[in-house]
């Protein structure tokens, strides 16, 4: 069973750790359990009948048992079946580490198919999904898929949540990173809500990313 498989690698103090970030998830839904246990355990069980009736078995009781399904979730290969899979568990998400934690090789070697999916989870009503969105606009065209119209798509995102807000800031921040003179323009304009924007330079000020020359520019631009 798994949820006996979770409490056996229970780490108590690690319990605590996770409990105080992650304020949205209640504390008796934490077994504590660290990542690299998890995924060794989804590695372990990947492509079996039990880990295709656990990922049937939804909603999950415990916060591991999501990071373990987002975990397993990254095993699957066939780009329709990745995301069909990803569209049954996101309305699930409820906190900030079990979005981010999925990250799905498959989406990154399909790029016009997941932006598709992308555009559709970005206009959710869930947060985590359209965090999840942001995210994955992040990770995966802000390179070579790069295109100064995602900037726009995700600044036009309207919301008062704070974690969609946070994500916001981080993928502008990210932005700032690795197309300076493109990003820099949305802050110049003043085009992000007062608090992305204040926290958009934040992060960008913490980066080892952004040069110093940068940087002392970006000081400039925070707004009291």
């Amino acid at each position: 069973m798994i949820v006996k498989r979770l409490f056996g690698m229970q780490d108590i103090t690690y319990r605590e750790f996770q409990a105080s970030l992650m304020p949205t998830v209640d504390k008796d839904k934490i077994i504590g359990v660290r990542t690299p246990l998890l995924r060794s355990f989804a590695r372990e069980i990947k492509g079996s009948g039990e880990a295709q009736s656990f990922m049937e078995a939804l909603p999950h009781s415990y916060y591991e048992e999501n990071n373990l399904h987002g975990f397993l979730i990254e095993y699957i290969r066939d780009i329709d079946e990745c995301i069909s899979a990803l569209n049954e568990f996101l309305p699930y998400v409820d906190n900030w580490a079990t979005c981010d934690s999925m990250n799905p090789r498959v989406l990154k070697s399909y790029p016009e198919r997941t932006l598709l999916e992308i555009e559709k989870w970005l206009s959710s009503e869930h947060t985590y999904t359209v965090r999840y969105g942001i995210k994955k606009l992040m990770d995966h065209y802000l390179d070579e898929h790069f295109d100064e119209k995602y900037l726009d798509t995700v600044a036009g995102i309207e919301s008062d949540e704070y974690y969609i807000k946070m994500m916001k800031a981080w993928y502008f921040a990210t932005a700032l990173a690795k197309h300076y003179d493109e990003t820099v323009i949305y802050l110049e304009k003043k085009e992000l809500p007062l608090w992305e924007h204040n926290k958009t330079v934040q992060k960008a000020l913490e980066s080892y990313r952004v040069s110093e020359e940068h940087k002392n520019e970006l000081r400039k631009l925070r707004i009291k």
